[in-house]
């Protein structure tokens, strides 16, 4: 990674907020650990934001926009259906490489940092960009008390390039299994469901989640995963100096860390400032991590990233 970069909206809403609408702001704390969390302005789409962490990651790196040879953006809340909202990006950033949209929902930005890693590896590209970005708050149902308030929008980005024997993606497991496809979803606005007027006053466009399926088989895929990853690359917890999990909830990663026997002190979290925020959740932190030296060059980070599929990626790396 050569520059990382991230951007939230100015919009703060806190739990309080909410409780005037009708939330228990006591409810949300103590079943998910979210304080607050950032929700866009309407002028405000998944592509400004994922601009803006872009920017940012560009001028981290230090390099000139035009070096970019590969930009991959993973959300599923894009701009519009057509083009992929990582086209006006790169138009925007001045890029003139390929550029193109993932969906895999909260695994976005770790499936995306995967492709990419493989297309430096292979010799193919030697400047990637890797965007993950999301505009929650255009597809919760405010309706929904349980998952209303567990989301909020953001975006964040890293570069990749070429390094030593020594950096790197060390190790990585991704997978999906769609049996669990109904169990985080939204149903109205593709082939099959279209969207029409009636579907909206339905709610039907809007995200639906069964919280209590996709928390156990968050902590279980969250201990196999990290698990297998680490055997592969013959270590151990001890061995990691940054975790950083999706910040999907904190009773998923306390339960999950401790299962795996891993320090509390080297997990790094921020859901309680801005929630769930699908495919910006791990670049968001690792911006935040990097900004407070929280990793070093040769430290070992792992990252992982689970949800809508159901679909998971964790990644080792060497910084």
């Amino acid at each position: 990674m050569v520059g990382v970069g991230s951007a939230v909206p100015d919009r703060l809403v806190t739990n309080e907020d909410l409780a005037s609408l009708g939330y228990d702001a006591d409810w949300i704390v103590q079943r998910t650990g979210i304080l607050e969390r950032r929700y866009a302005p309407p002028e405000t789409a998944t592509g400004d934001l994922a601009y803006e962490a872009a920017r940012r990651c560009v001028a981290d790196g230090g390099v000139d926009p035009r070096d970019i040879d590969l930009l991959i953006l993973g959300t599923y809340t894009p701009d519009q259906l057509l083009p992929a909202t990582a086209c006006t990006v790169q138009d925007r950033l001045g890029v003139t490489a390929p550029a193109m949209d993932l969906q895999v929902a909260c695994a976005g930005f770790v499936y995306a940092m995967v492709t990419g890693a493989q297309f430096i590896a292979s010799g193919c590209n030697k400047l990637v960009l890797v965007i993950g970005a999301d505009c929650n708050s255009r597809v919760i149902n405010p309706r929904d008390r349980h998952t209303y308030p567990l989301f909020g929008d953001a975006a964040g980005a890293v570069l990749l390039a070429p390094g030593s024997p020594e950096q790197g993606l060390i190790a990585y497991a991704w997978g999906a299994d769609g049996s669990g496809a109904d169990l985080l979803c939204r149903r109205v606005g593709g082939s099959r469901y279209p969207f029409h007027e009636a579907d909206s006053v339905d709610g039907l466009h809007f995200l639906k989640m069964e919280g209590r399926p996709v928390f156990k088989w968050a902590i279980r895929m969250l201990s196999e995963s990290i698990t297998g990853v680490l055997q592969t690359a013959g270590m151990t917890v001890e061995d990691l100096n940054l975790v950083i999990l999706h910040q999907a909830n904190m009773r998923i990663i306390n339960s999950a860390i401790k299962d795996l026997g891993i320090d509390p002190a080297k997990v790094f979290n921020n859901l309680e400032r801005y929630g769930n925020t699908s495919a910006a959740s791990v670049p968001l932190a690792l911006d935040e991590a990097y900004r407070q030296g929280r990793v070093r060059r040769g430290d070992c980070v792992l990252l992982s990233g689970f949800g809508a599929g159901l679909a998971w990626g964790t990644v080792l790396l060497r910084w």
